[in-house]
């Protein structure tokens, strides 16, 4: 059934059809017309609506420059715009700045929004959630593509994007076969603290997009959660075939502490040289794990993954 309602979609979308009527967490959100002024609620939305073509009127922040959301591997598409940045933080919605906005549509498919928070926004403007198929914050990239596309009746535009990216991944994969199969633990230090990110997450979900795969006790580990914290005698939960730690913008401190942990030194990915460290952009890349940002990671982060990881 699910399959047949998506087709629907895409027929009517493909057409440019209106009005359109979206499925979500929270019950379902028709759109009359097509939307010509889009804020983007969720901390990474701005990439999928600017790969299709759409400008967003506002953004929110997520972390970097505060005056600016649009990242390198988003430029080509934002062609010199920039959007309004909203500083929100997590449950900390301004709701008279976004109706002062005037959105005919509100997209927080990344945005973790509750119940209430989605009926109040539904007073300002029709709002995309995400679907009750994933977590807060797990919703796979081509999904979000995809509710994004059915509201601005791009449909069939998406497919072929999604489609592109697809290609690319298969061809990383065909290339490094030594990925297939190989255990992977995406890890990061914040305080003193270590833990790592799950399979419904998208730093750990483009790991296994290459062919990699994340352990299934890290994942029940996690639960319902995209992440988990570790204790200092759970390290041993990090040593994998091949270990990532992100040196992630908001963390207290970073890669650099990792060198001063000895008994981090002691696992076998360590002593082996079978760890990633991922900085600067590559991080900020991953840390988003969208349709834009995937394809700046095959570009400048596969290279250096290849070098570590062997047959």
């Amino acid at each position: 059934m699910k399959y047949v309602i998506f087709l629907s979609l895409i027929l009517s979308s493909a057409l440019a059809q209106y009005p359109v009527t979206i499925e979500h967490k929270f019950g379902e959100t028709t759109l009359e017309t097509k939307p010509e002024r889009v804020v983007s609620l969720g901390y990474t939305e701005q990439d999928a609506l600017l790969a299709l073509g759409v400008e967003p009127v506002a953004v929110r922040y997520f972390f970097g420059d505060e005056n600016n959301a649009i990242f390198p591997w988003a430029q080509d598409e934002a062609a010199g715009v920039r959007p309004q940045v909203l500083n929100m933080p997590y449950g900390e919605l301004n709701y008279e700045a976004i109706l002062a906005l005037e959105p005919d549509l509100i997209s927080a498919i990344d945005a973790g929004i509750t119940r209430e928070e989605y009926d109040t926004l539904s007073q300002i403007a029709p709002v995309l959630a995400q679907s009750n198929d994933f977590i807060d914050f797990g919703t796979p990239w081509q999904e979000r593509v995809r509710r994004v596309a059915t509201a601005l009746g791009e449909v069939e535009r998406a497919e072929e994007i999604i489609t592109g990216l697809e290609s690319q991944l298969d061809a990383v994969r065909e290339a490094n076969p030594e990925f297939a199969g190989k255990t992977v633990a995406v890890a990061y230090r914040n305080g003193g603290t270590y833990g790592f990110y799950t399979a419904q997450d998208s730093r750990a979900r483009f790991f296994e997009d290459l062919g990699f795969i994340v352990p299934a006790e890290l994942v029940e580990l996690a639960g319902e959660s995209f992440y988990a914290d570790i204790s200092q005698e759970r390290l041993d939960l990090l040593d994998q075939d091949l270990l990532v730690f992100l040196d992630v913008p908001f963390a207290e401190d970073g890669t650099p502490a990792l060198e001063d942990d000895p008994l981090l030194s002691q696992l076998g990915a360590v002593r082996d040289a079978r760890v990633l460290n991922i900085t600067g952009e590559n991080v900020d890349a991953l840390q988003f794990g969208t349709v834009l940002s995937l394809e700046y990671l095959l570009e400048n982060l596969v290279p250096d993954l290849a070098e570590i990881v062997t047959e």
